[in-house]
């Protein structure tokens, strides 16, 4: 729920992030032809608004995962 915060810190300690999705599909213009709202999905309004992607791909140590989750942690635990 704190997604802009948490981004902002991981930032500040070198971890990028990204938000793939910023709106649910359902609201994109590509859907507009099914005319839905604002409200037809609402889990999935709400975790376009919370949902972030952490650093992942198969080259990534097993001491960089480690640090992401304790930073993570870390920023969440406050």
């Amino acid at each position: 729920k704190k997604r802009d915060f948490v981004q902002s810190k991981l930032k500040e300690v070198g971890i990028p992030t990204a938000v793939h999705y910023p709106k649910p599909m359902h609201l994109q213009e590509c859907f507009s032809y099914l005319n839905h709202r604002i409200g037809d999905f609402p889990i999935s309004e709400m975790v376009s608004n919370e949902i972030m992607s952490l650093p992942m791909n198969p080259y990534i140590t097993q001491k960089e995962q480690q640090y992401i989750s304790n930073e993570l942690i870390k920023i969440t635990s406050k």
